[in-house]
């Protein structure tokens, strides 16, 4: 995409999410523009939608719109000038909308938003709100976590292929160099996240990866660098952040520059290397022993739950609360074998729209956003799917689950015959995981059976839909062209009815 397209796409969104004044504060992960709005009410929801560049919707602790992996990097600092270009400029009300009708997308993309603000509010829970700012902490990590794994992967396919071998130990340090001090990014990232100094949340996590560690006994055992990980610079830091705000609290004004942030890393640093590092190091070690034990003996069965379950997760929020885990799983092993499996239930998801397309022949409406969503499903950008088409129908969000359960299986069961692989980096899911993948049984096998299982997907998940997916009501109702049906109604001898299944 162009400069100038990029600027476009900004420019088109801006007066649609109620103009710069409406704007607060702007941000974005892998594939959305996150936005913090003044006025929820000013925004137009159906015309953004129908923005070219614009994959969907989601309202959740901000208003997000999906643009997709690359686009949304591009488009984000172009709208980012135009808000700051344009803050005196009146916010844009909201244009009345265009009448609707029973069957479309719109409808069914407005039941899917109606869904997700009635679960907003009955989840808005303590405990997924923790979650979604554990999220928010990881998200900004993703893009170095996805180009070091690609690097580190053509890094293992030139050393397998004997290529240059001068420059592989560069691409090695290229790759690796981040992942030596992530407990750094994620206690800067905590403290900032939990109202702290974010720099004193990231010396305090820099602890964890000193070399200098392995001096110090503790608990009766050695220390050694990173242990403990994210996890452990994950606590330190929110250690950090309460002890800095018990210092400005109660500290002089006069002496805080220099007392705060002396106390803040001493007591923080003391606790991390005397109680912290074991710890979270006997939870990662558990994690990685007990992901390994699950799908060693029961990989098919626990593919099959994982598969099924994680769309239901991602709809609730729970899925976040496995970003940390992901990490120490990649930390500990050099990648996480729990995504190749999540990453069937995008597959599912593929193979049910595919599906609802030609059970609704005459519904041109649905079918152009399953054609527009499509491409992007197929790279593991599911929303548009999953709130403009499946979760309103309802029927096809199950069997979609059913075909994520049955790609999960597969994968799960070469896991459990000892063909062992996942993804050196989070984040990307579909066609985009390939590039990521590793494994101990050669890249040829893992990239196989990885494929295998996206096809079970996405064929389980096709003929589930195709068979289950409508009860004949639900035909009746959707296989219809509601932009004729008023025509057809006036001359009923021009219309046949179909048969129905």
């Amino acid at each position: 995409m162009s400069t100038d397209k990029n600027r476009a796409t900004a420019a088109a969104i801006l007066p649609l999410v109620g103009g710069p004044d409406n704007v607060l504060s702007i941000a974005h992960c892998m594939t959305r523009l996150r936005i913090t709005l003044r006025d929820r009410s000013l925004v137009q929801d159906e015309a953004l939608k129908a923005v070219p560049a614009v994959m969907g919707v989601v309202e959740d602790d901000t208003y997000q719109i999906v643009l997709g992996p690359g686009t949304v990097a591009r488009v984000t600092p172009e709208f980012e000038a135009l808000v700051a270009e344009g803050r005196s400029a009146a916010p844009v009300a909201g244009a009345p909308g265009a009448p609707g009708h029973t069957v479309t997308a719109d409808e069914l993309a407005a039941q899917g938003a109606a869904i997700k603000d009635a679960r907003k509010a009955r989840n808005a829970t303590p405990f997924k709100l923790v979650l979604r700012r554990v999220a928010n902490i990881f998200v900004p990590l993703i893009p170095a976590l996805i180009g070091c794994g690609i690097i580190a992967g053509l890094g293992g396919f030139m050393t397998n292929m004997g290529w240059l071998p001068a420059v592989v130990p560069a691409l090695a340090a290229t790759a690796t160099g981040f992942m030596s001090l992530i407990a750094v990014f994620v206690g800067y990232n905590t403290a900032k996240e939990f109202g702290g100094t974010a720099i004193l949340g990231g010396a305090v996590a820099a602890i964890i990866v000193f070399p200098g560690v392995t001096k110090i006994d503790a608990f009766g055992q050695q220390l050694s660098p990173g242990q403990g990980g994210v996890l452990g610079a994950l606590a330190a830091a929110l250690l950090a952040v309460q002890v800095e705000k018990w210092c400005r609290k109660w500290v002089p004004e006069a002496l805080d520059v220099l007392v705060t942030p002396t106390l803040t890393v001493l007591i923080s640093g003391l606790v991390t290397i005397f109680g912290l590092m074991f710890v979270a190091g006997e939870v990662s070690s558990a994690i990685g022993t007990f992901a390994t034990w699950l799908l060693a003996t029961g990989g098919a069965f626990a593919g099959l739950v994982l598969g099924g379950l994680f769309l239901p997760l991602v709809m609730l929020g729970l899925h976040q609360a496995l970003i940390p885990i992901h990490t120490t799983l990649i930390e500990q092993t050099g990648y996480t074998v729990l995504l190749p499996i999540l990453a069937m239930a995008g597959a599912g998801q593929v193979g049910a729209a595919i599906a609802v397309y030609y059970r609704l022949p005459r519904n041109r409406s649905i079918r152009t956003t399953i054609k527009s969503a499509l491409p992007a499903g197929f790279l593991g950008v599911g929303e548009p799917l999953i709130y403009g088409v499946s979760l309103p129908l309802g029927r096809p969000f199950i069997t979609a689950c059913v075909g994520g359960a049955a790609g999960g299986a597969f994968v799960g069961l070469f896991n459990q015959l000892g063909t062992a692989f996942g993804s050196n980096a989070i984040g990307p899911s579909g066609w985009a995981l390939f590039p990521l993948l590793d494994g101990k049984s050669g890249m040829g096998m893992t990239i196989a059976i990885y494929a295998g299982g996206l096809a079970v997907g996405y064929l389980v998940g096709f003929l589930a839909t195709y068979f289950f997916g409508f009860t004949r009501q639900m035909l009746a109702d959707f296989n219809t062209d509601p932009d004729t049906e008023p025509a057809e109604a006036a001359h009923p001898e021009r219309t046949k009815e179909p048969a129905l299944a």
